[in-house]
This record gives C-alpha cells, sequence and structure tokens, in this order.
C-alpha cells in the first residue's frame, strides 16, 4: 500500500505548470465579471455574429459524406492547396502546400512553434501589451519573452530602434502582430520594412500573425510582414478562420513554415492534436473558397459598434485609439488602478443593454437579418 506523501493535490502540480498558469490581472477581471447582468463584457476576441450559412452548409454536407475520421496530420490538401494560394496572393510569397501545416486554431500553431523553435533561454521579442497566451508559450517551452515598449502616442506600434537595442545573443525571434492584440495597433508599411530589415541583419526568424487583417478600419491598409523580400524562408506565417469568418468554435488555423522545420513541428503538432477536426477542415475550405461578401458585411457591422464607442468615449473625455481596435484612457478617473484601460475592440462588443442595442442602425438590422446573423435579440 502507497503511504500518502502529505501533500496537497496542488501541491503535486509541476512548478513550470504553476508558475505559467497561475492566472493575470486578464483572468481575475473576467472572474469578476462572471455572473454581473449589469456589466458589459468587451474583451473577448469572440465575434458575436455567427459563422456564415454557406460554410455551416459545407460543414454538413462534409459530416455526411464521412468526415469523421482523421487526417493527414499536416491537413487536407485541398485545403492546404487554398491556404497556400491566399498566401500567395494576399503576401506575394511562394508557398507551397508542403509548407502549410492546418492546426486546431491558430493558438495551436503558435504553441507548436515555440515548442518546435526555442531553447532554453532562447529570447523572442514581443510588443509590450500584447495577447497573453504568447509570452505564456514562450515561457513554457522555457523562453524568454522580452518585451518591446510601446506608447500612446504612437497608437502602440512598436518602434524599430527599441527592437533593435533589445536584441542580445540570445534573441532567437520576432513576434509581428498586426493588427496588434489588444491596442489594435495595425503597423505602418514603412515600419514593416524597417522591421524587415532588422530581422535580416541580425539573422532573427519572424513571426508573421495576421489573425485580424480584415478588421482595419481607418487609415492606411493592412500590411504583413510576411510580405518582406528580405526576410526569405525566416517568416512563419501565423493565421485561421476565427475572426474573419466568426469561426472561433470550429478550432481551425494554420502556419506556413520554411520546408526544414515541417519535420520538427510534425513531432509536437502530432502529440498534441493528432490533425485539426475533419469537419472543420471542411468548413475552413468552404470559408477560403466560398463568396467573402459576408467578410465585408460583417466588418460594416464591426465598424458601427466601434463608431458608437468613440462617439461615447469622447464626450466623457476619454480619448480612444487603435484604427482595428480600441483602447481608451481612464487617466483622472477615481477607482482606476492602472492608467489604461483597454476596452477591446469595437468588432468583438457583444452589446447587452436595451438602450445601446436601440442605437444599432437600420443598415446593421438589415444585415444581420440577411446574411451574417440572426435578427438583434
Amino acid at each position: 500500500m502507497r503511504v500518502p506523501s502529505g501533500q496537497t493535490i496542488a501541491a503535486r502540480a509541476s512548478k513550470r505548470a504553476v508558475a505559467r498558469g497561475g492566472g493575470g490581472d486578464r483572468e481575475r477581471l473576467l472572474a469578476l465579471a462572471e455572473g454581473r447582468r449589469d456589466m458589459v463584457r468587451l474583451g473577448r476576441g469572440d465575434p458575436d455574429l455567427p459563422t456564415p450559412p454557406h460554410i455551416i452548409e459545407a460543414a454538413k454536407r462534409a459530416l455526411d459524406s464521412g468526415a469523421t475520421h482523421y487526417t493527414h496530420w499536416q491537413g487536407q490538401p485541398d485545403l492546404r492547396e487554398a491556404i497556400a494560394e491566399k498566401c500567395r496572393r494576399d503576401y506575394r510569397v511562394q508557398v507551397t502546400v508542403d509548407q502549410v501545416i492546418v492546426t486546431a486554431g491558430a493558438q495551436e500553431a503558435m504553441y507548436v512553434v515555440f515548442q518546435a523553435l526555442l531553447d532554453a533561454g532562447d529570447e523572442v521579442l514581443l510588443a509590450d501589451r500584447h495577447y497573453t497566451s504568447y509570452s505564456r508559450a514562450i515561457r513554457l517551452a522555457g523562453g524568454v519573452p522580452v518585451f518591446v515598449p510601446t506608447r500612446e502616442a504612437n497608437d502602440f506600434v512598436i518602434d524599430p530602434q527599441d527592437v533593435e537595442a533589445l536584441i542580445s545573443p540570445r534573441t532567437k525571434l520576432l513576434v509581428v502582430v498586426s493588427p496588434e492584440n489588444p491596442t489594435g495597433a495595425v503597423i505602418p508599411a514603412d515600419t514593416i520594412a524597417a522591421l524587415g530589415r532588422i530581422a535580416h541583419e541580425h539573422d532573427l526568424m519572424v513571426i508573421a500573425d495576421d489573425i485580424y487583417e480584415k478588421f482595419v478600419y481607418e487609415g492606411p491598409p493592412h500590411t504583413s510582414i510576411a510580405a518582406e523580400p528580405a526576410l526569405g524562408d525566416r517568416t512563419i506565417m501565423i493565421n485561421g478562420f476565427s475572426k474573419t469568418y466568426a469561426m472561433t468554435g470550429w478550432r481551425v488555423g494554420y502556419m506556413a513554415v520554411p520546408r526544414e522545420l515541417v519535420g520538427p513541428m510534425q513531432v509536437i503538432k502530432h502529440t498534441l492534436t493528432i490533425c485539426a477536426p475533419a469537419v472543420s477542415q471542411a468548413a475552413a475550405l468552404a470559408a477560403l473558397e466560398g463568396p467573402q461578401d459576408c467578410v465585408d458585411d460583417m466588418r460594416r457591422v464591426y465598424a458601427e459598434r466601434r463608431q458608437i464607442l468613440l462617439s461615447g468615449f469622447e464626450p466623457l473625455g476619454m480619448g480612444a485609439v487603435g484604427r482595428a481596435a480600441l483602447s481608451t484612457s481612464t487617466r483622472g478617473f477615481p477607482d482606476t488602478e492602472s492608467p489604461r484601460t483597454t476596452f477591446a475592440s469595437g468588432c468583438w462588443s457583444r452589446p447587452t443593454s436595451s438602450s445601446f442595442r436601440a442605437r444599432r442602425s437600420a443598415r446593421e438590422r438589415a444585415t444581420c437579418a440577411s446574411r451574417c446573423c440572426s435578427p438583434p435579440r
């Protein structure tokens, strides 16, 4: 008979998991908000518009045809070819089907990249104000996140000079997310070019995360660092379907990687999930190859919500920044511990109060009813 050690169950968790997964400010705020009916939660990157109907119908047909089993670990060939074509078309880079790995969401792609590339002590540069899973995944892989400062005066766009100043002999990766989560910062083309030059000169690998690429509401269009010619095979492209097509629950994303990294990533990816869900891959293919007017419709809905937030913040003296999401200052307000609070993207807000819903325009109601979602509830 085994003698009890006297340890609590919690004490048996690995030090690595406890240190990295204990939660942070974001989790504490979400926990406080749970169960409060008087609070509008604007902090989740989860579209409240449903997946477009033609994507759902494609998934139904796939299930009827037997899409209930494993696929190739990299994903179905037709989906990988459609993804490669999107990369060639949108970023002007030569990507072939053997470089594409379909994942269970873009978050799995991020985790696989760090597990496959980082050794203990390797440093990764990323913006200070970033999606929290990035720094966690870096640490879980034994790496060290190095935070590049961002400033309100520069709309939270990272400065290439700050990036270069933080490079050390241990720096291995530069993470470039544009539009950035949670600030909504969209990196302009000249800054993208400067970051590409720095990565090339210092022999860095680059992660190009463009998951919010379709939701830029003002200023110059989105530019991906993946399109920088100087980077060549230094770039790992991460993207998905969750935001563009309102498919967060389908858990399907992808990455396009240098051929030499496919083998090392297979070890990690196959161990985690074997493959992305077969039915979700069929839905993703329909998303890429089907009509794209649904994306335009959703963007119009989000843009109108964003404008409502802007018009509400400005009379309160709460200046807001962000071309893809909104961050607003709470300086000068009582009972605020931090000088800044990210209210999150106008595109992902889900208004619950009757007064807020009453302000939704006739165009949004018509768009929702006819194409994107059910009538407002």
